[in-house]
């Protein structure tokens, strides 16, 4: 998948259809829309482009509010790159963009820089100055451009509710990252840059791959998860993992962190390499226990409990003498 990073890295003249939005999580309503996308493009022997925004929008009309993507801007490009698009296109959120009216947008973007031959978005579809432009606007100017105008509707999860990135971010502030992933369509995930910590972990025969809170993605509520760590670079081989979300209350810590234990590994050096954490299930939430054994008994029952969700042989701690990371 070609990524062009801005109206002037468009190629000129190239008949495309595209779709339109934030794509954050690339949940399963925007997987069928991207699939919509291609086959339209396909029919009309044109090239499929998915058009997102960098900041989101969100970001740039509120400013101050609580809000984090699941999937920030490399990490989306990543996923829409797993899907049979021809490109992604990543236009800068800015005033000269966000100012133009409804039909400056087709006329001044789509038709004069992508030269549409189709567009495919959903019912919610809004677009302009405002969000002036919908999916009749958009409709109408089909007819008056001559271009096809394709409109799929929303997709719904079990209880009727619209899959969407907001209910996925709910869900993933919950906890319930099994629930995230069957709206998402795929495992919550996080990457970033394992650090050195305190190290507590090792000494107990649990030794840990850290991360922080600025870690790239949501980071889903506090507590125990089962799920998977593989590095980002060569991302074949998936590891079962147990992880800990949290402050780490049992030794009074203050700093949110991610910490994954490879299940039943001591020799595994990942300090200063970038690794992807995806979540698969949340086995329970963060606490403190009366002593440091209750604390152990409960780290040996969680090991068994990610190797049970994860599929894999039941893994017991390590010798902490085992351990070689950052030797």
């Amino acid at each position: 998948m070609q990524i062009w990073r801005g109206l002037g890295e468009i190629p000129e003249h190239l008949p495309t259809v595209v779709t339109i939005g934030n794509f954050d999580g690339v949940h399963k309503g925007h997987q069928e829309v991207i699939s919509r996308c291609v086959a339209l493009a396909t029919r009309l022997e044109a090239t499929s482009v998915a058009i997102t925004f960098d900041p989101h929008p969100l970001l740039v009309h509120r400013p101050d509010a609580d809000f984090r993507l699941i999937t920030p801007l490399e990490q989306r490009l990543d996923t829409l790159a797993e899907t049979d698009l021809d490109a992604t296109a990543v236009l800068a959120y800015v005033e000269s963009l966000y100012t133009l009216t409804a039909e400056e947008f087709i006329t001044q973007v789509l038709l004069e820089k992508f030269h549409i031959r189709g567009i495919v978005v959903g019912e919610d579809a809004r677009f302009g100055a405002n969000n002036s432009g919908n999916v009749n606007t958009l409709e109408a100017f089909g007819k008056k451009y001559g271009f096809a105008v394709e409109v799929v509707k929303d997709k719904v999860g079990q209880t009727g509710r619209r899959l969407s990135s907001s209910w996925a971010r709910e869900l993933l502030s919950l906890g319930n990252v099994s629930a995230a992933a069957e709206v998402l369509g795929h495992p919550h995930f996080i990457e970033g840059i394992v650090q050195h910590g305190f190290k507590r972990g090792r000494e107990l025969g649990f030794p840990t791959a850290n991360l922080d809170e600025t870690s790239a993605g949501i980071i889903p509520a506090d507590g125990v998860y089962a799920g998977w760590v593989r590095l980002a670079e060569t991302s074949d081989e998936r590891l079962p993992a147990a992880i800990s979300v949290g402050t780490n209350p049992q030794f009074s810590g203050k700093t949110r962190t991610i910490e994954a234990h490879v299940l039943g590994r001591a020799d595994l050096d990942l300090y200063g390499q970038a690794v992807v954490v995806e979540f698969i299930d949340r086995l329970r939430g963060m606490k403190k226990f009366d002593s440091l054994e209750g604390l152990l008994e409960q780290m040996d029952n969680d090991l068994l409990a990610a190797a049970n969700i994860l599929g894999v042989e039941p893994a017991t701690r390590v010798e902490p003498t085992a351990v070689t990371a950052g030797l």
